[in-house]
C-alpha cells in the first residue's frame, strides 16, 4: 500500500529559525541547516556519535508519479517551505520477500513518491573536502531501501568520509520498456529509469556535496548484489561519465549479458514489456496513458507474481550504447579505479534449503543447465558423494552468479589505465546457523559499514578486527583509489590485480594475498558464457 511520504512536525519553527539564519548571510548557516539545490535542509546529530550530522530523506527528484511515471527523472522543485530532513523517506514500491527468506525484512513503507538520498557528514566546515561514498542499495532491482539500518552512514563518516545513500525505482516502475513507452521519449528508448535515477541522484551530489563537506572531485559510487550490479552499469554508461572518480563492486555484474531494448529475435526488454502490460489488460493505442492511469498497487501486485516481470536494465543505445562486457573490451568504462570482489558462500542464503543435498540432484542440475560444459564441470567440482556433491552446488552457483563476474570486471579493468583490486571474502559471521549459511550473499555489508551492531549476532573479538580493517580499506580506496591506507597501517598490503599475477586479497580468518583464485574453476565459466552468449 502506498503511504504519505513527508512528515513535516515543526515547519514554522524550522521555516522561523531560516529566516534569521538567511538574515545573518549564508556563510553563517549552522551545520545543521544547508541550502541545496532542493531547498533549505534540516538535519539532526547523530544519536550514536555527536560529531556526526544526519540528514535524512532529502528529495533529489519530483516524486515520478502521474505522468511522470515511466519518464526519466526530474530535479526537485525547491519547497517554499524547509525541509525536515529528520525521517527516513520511504522505500520505492516493492513486495516483501517471501516468508521465511533469508534476506527478509521487517515491512517498510512504501510509495511510488520515494527517490529521496540520506546523508551522513562528520565534516567540521564546508570547507573540509572530504571523501565521499555513494551506497546504492542491492535487492535485485525489486527491493530493497537507502535506508536499511545495515547502511546507517555513523560509522563510515566517522573515519572521514561523507556517506550518501540512495533510493531508486524498481521492478517494472523502475524497468520497464514497451513500444509505447520509447515511442514518447526523446531519446526513442524506455525501461532504465532506475539508472536513470542513479544519475541524477550522483548530479545532485555533485551539484550539493561540497555543502557537506564533501570532495565532489572524490566520488565513490559501491554496492552490493543489484547495488553491484548498478554500479557495473554506471561505470559503463556515458551518462555517468564524471560524476564518480571510483567503483567498489560487491557480488554484481552483468558480464554475462543483458536484453536488448528491441531485437530480431525473442528476448528483447520491448518484447517482455508489451507480455508484462498485456497480463494488465493493456493493448493497442495508449497503453502509455493507460499504464500511468492504473494504481500503482495493480502494477505490483501483478509484477510480484512468479515469471511475471523480469527485472533487468537494457542495452538501449542511450544508457547503455552496447553490452556491459563489450563496453569495458573495447576500454570505453570510466577509466577509475575498481574494487571488486565476491563471498565464498553466495548460494547459501539465495538458495537457502534449496539447496540440492544429493549427489543425483547435483548431476541432474548440471546436465539440464550447463549441457555444453557438463563433463568439464565435475573436473572443476569433484561431487563423488552426497556432502562432496553439496559443496560443489555450493561453489559453482557462488562462482558462476558472482565470483566470475567479479573477476571477469577485474580482468577487463585492464582495458583502461587506472588500477583494479579483487577481493574474496570467506568469513563466516557469528549467524545461529553458522555452519549452513557459511560467508553468505550480503555478509561483508556489516563489516564494509563498521556496523556489526546492527546485526543482533554474538560477535568476536575477531570480527571487530575485521571489520575495522574491512572499512579501513574501503575508506582509503574512497581517498586515494588505493585501498592501502597511508601512514604506515600494519594490515596487509592489498596487491593491484594484474591478469599474469591474478592477485587479490582474502577476507577470511586472517587478511592473507593470493593469486589466481580458483583458476580451473574459472577457466570452466570462461568457457561456458564464451559458448553460451552470442
Amino acid at each position: 500500500m502506498s503511504v504519505p511520504v513527508r512528515r513535516r512536525p515543526g515547519w514554522v519553527l524550522a521555516g522561523t529559525m531560516l529566516l534569521a539564519v538567511a538574515a545573518a548571510g549564508a556563510q553563517t548557516l549552522p551545520p545543521l541547516v544547508k541550502l541545496t539545490s532542493s531547498g533549505y535542509v534540516i538535519g539532526y546529530v547523530s544519536e550514536d556519535d555527536a560529531s556526526v550530522r544526519v540528514f535524512l530523506g532529502v528529495p533529489y527528484a519530483e516524486p515520478p508519479v502521474g505522468d511522470l511515471r515511466f519518464r526519466p527523472p526530474r530535479p526537485p522543485t525547491p519547497p517554499e517551505v524547509p525541509i525536515d530532513a529528520l525521517f527516513e523517506p520511504p522505500s520505492c514500491m516493492q513486495s516483501p520477500y517471501r516468508e521465511g527468506s533469508f534476506h527478509a525484512q521487517p515491512p517498510e513503507e512504501v510509495s511510488e513518491d520515494c527517490l529521496y538520498l540520506n546523508l551522513w557528514t562528520a565534516a567540521e566546515s564546508d570547507n573540509d573536502r572530504l571523501p565521499v561514498m555513494v551506497w546504492i542499495h542491492g535487492g535485485a532491482l525489486t527491493r530493497g531501501s537507502g535506508s536499511l539500518p545495515l547502511y546507517d552512514g555513523t560509522a563510515l563518516a566517522r573515519k572521514g568520509v561523507v556517506v550518501v545513500t540512495v533510493n531508486y525505482r524498481l521492478g517494472p516502475f523502475g524497468y520497464l520498456a514497451h513500444p509505447a513507452l520509447s515511442a514518447e521519449s526523446d531519446q526513442g528508448t524506455s525501461g532504465n529509469y532506475g539508472v536513470l535515477d542513479q544519475v541524477l541522484a550522483l548530479e545532485w551530489v555533485r551539484d550539493n556535496i561540497a555543502t557537506f563537506g564533501g570532495d565532489l572531485d572524490r566520488v565513490t559510487i559501491f554496492g552490493e548484489s543489484a547495488g553491484s550490479w548498478s554500479v557495473n552499469v554506471l561505470q559503463a554508461s556515458p551518462l555517468a561519465r564524471g560524476l564518480f572518480h571510483r567503483v567498489i563492486g560487491q557480488s554484481g555484474g552483468y558480464f554475462d549479458g543483458l536484453p536488448e531494448l528491441r531485437s530480431s529475435g525473442d528476448g528483447s526488454a520491448e518484447g517482455a514489456g508489451e507480455a508484462f502490460v498485456k497480463r494488465l489488460g493493456i493493448e493497442g493505442e495508449g497503453a502509455a496513458a493507460s499504464l500511468r492511469e492504473l494504481d500503482a498497487e495493480t502494477i505490483l501486485a501483478e509484477a510480484s507474481k512468479q515469471g511475471a516481470f523480469a527485472t533487468r536494465p537494457n542495452v538501449d543505445g542511450w544508457v547503455l550504447p552496447q553490452q556491459v562486457a563489450e563496453i569495458y573490451r573495447a576500454g570505453e568504462q570510466a577509466d577509475v579505479p575498481v574494487l571488486v570482489g565476491s563471498n565464498r558462500d553466495e548460494a547459501t542464503s539465495l538458495m537457502g534449503r534449496m539447496l540440492p543435498s544429493t549427489k543425483s540432484a547435483v548431476e541432474f542440475l548440471v546436465k539440464s543447465q550447463f549441457a555444453d560444459v557438463a563433463d568439464e564441470f565435475f573436473e572443476a567440482y569433484p561431487a563423488p558423494t552426497d556432502d562432496e556433491a553439496r559443496r560443489a552446488f555450493i561453489d559453482a552457483f557462488s562462482d558462476r552468479m558472482f565470483a566470475w563476474q567479479m573477476k571477469t570486471w577485474a580482468v577487463l579493468s585492464e582495458t583502461v589505465p587506472s588500477p583494479a583490486y579483487l577481493y574474496f571474502f570467506t568469513h563466516a559471521p557469528p549467524h545461529p546457523e553458522k555452519d549452513f549459511y557459511g560467508a553468505y550473499h550480503a555478509a561483508e555489508i556489516a563489516y564494509a559499514f563498521d556496523n556489526l551492531d546492527k546485526l543482533e549476532y554474538e560477535y568476536a573479538e575477531e570480527d571487530r578486527e575485521l571489520a575495522e580493517a574491512m572499512s579501513g580499506y574501503w575508506v582509503a580506496f574512497a581517498s586515494t583509489g588505493d585501498p592501502n591506507p597511508l601512514g604506515g597501517s600494519d594490515l596487509p598490503a592489498w596487491p593491484e590485480y594484474e591478469k599474469d599475477g591474478a592477485r587479490h586479497l582474502e577476507f577470511g580468518s586472517t587478511i592473507e594475498p593470493g593469486s589466481k583464485l580458483h583458476e580451473r574453476r574459472m577457466a570452466l565459466w570462461d568457457r561456458f558464457f564464451e559458448v553460451t552468449q552470442p
